[in-house]
């Protein structure tokens, strides 16, 4: 029998409360995503700051999400929280 291992996907997903919608991140940019939370945590109002990512799309096909790469888009720091997956 084969060894079972988890593959990282090179992305993380997040949903971006601002626009409703799903969205997944590089995991390189993940790093900004994360320094920001630990810079401003608990500071109010938190700065306008960008990551690009590309937002997910409804596949009529198989009836499920999948990422649109068609187009990189800006999205806010301040807007995005992790789902857990």
């Amino acid at each position: 029998m084969g060894i079972l291992r988890n593959i990282k996907s090179d992305y993380e997903i997040y949903e971006n409360v601002s626009l409703e919608c799903v969205v997944a991140i590089e995991r390189n940019d993940c790093k900004k995503i994360k320094a920001y939370r630990k810079k401003y945590k608990g500071k109010e109002p938190l700065p306008s700051e960008t990551v690009e990512g590309y937002q997910f799309i409804m596949d009529e096909e198989f009836g499920s999400l999948k990422i649109d790469f068609s187009k990189k888009l800006n999205f806010e720091i301040r807007d995005l929280v992790n789902v857990k997956g």
